[in-house]
């Protein structure tokens, strides 16, 4: 399995991707998640059915995006999260599971360790956590290599930009990614 990520300006647009992902014919065995800040750009709290956690500060049960997936779909299994470093965080998937289930605080580096620990470079991890902070969303996908290039056709149909132009951004602006 490997693990491809972009990130989405807004969150209907990512909401999108899933939506095709989910749609799509591939191999079974591909895992889906979503991340965004709890007040992402574009993301329509009326419309959308999240379930919210009330840990505070340090993650929720492990079942948050356990039983995301199927004719359901992964974002009806949107759940509430506080990562520290980040805040407040709506997510979904095996990211969210992986999040909840090591506790929030277990998980060197929040979302940026848990990323880095399913195979991205930890410069590439750091930059979606700071994405995902300022407001955009996070889609990654776990997939088997057959189904990579298919994967990539359907995160690339909304407009994303990529992580490392997104770097060179942040840093202009002075932010400063952790050794």
């Amino acid at each position: 399995m490997r693990t491809v990520s972009r990130m989405y300006d807004t969150y209907s647009d990512a909401a999108a991707v899933v939506h095709d992902l989910e749609a799509a014919d591939l191999n079974p065995s591909r895992e889906i998640s979503l991340v965004a800040n709890e007040d992402a750009r574009g993301r329509d709290t009326a419309a959308e059915p999240t379930r919210t956690e009330t840990k505070s500060g340090t993650g929720t049960g492990a079942g948050v995006g356990a039983t995301v997936g199927g004719v359901v779909g992964i974002l009806t299994g949107l759940g509430i999260m506080a990562i520290p470093g980040i805040g407040p965080l709506v997510a979904a998937g095996w990211l969210a599971t992986t999040l909840a289930g090591a506790g929030a605080g277990a998980v060197a580096g929040g979302l940026a360790g848990a990323l880095t620990g399913a195979g991205l470079s930890r410069e590439e991890a750091q930059v979606y956590e700071e994405g995902v902070r300022r407001g955009h969303t996070l889609v990654s996908v776990r997939a088997d290599e057959t189904d990579i290039p298919r994967v990539e056709a359907i995160l690339d149909r909304r407009p994303t930009t990529d992580w490392r132009k997104r770097r060179d951004e942040y840093t202009a602006g002075g932010w400063q990614p952790t050794r």
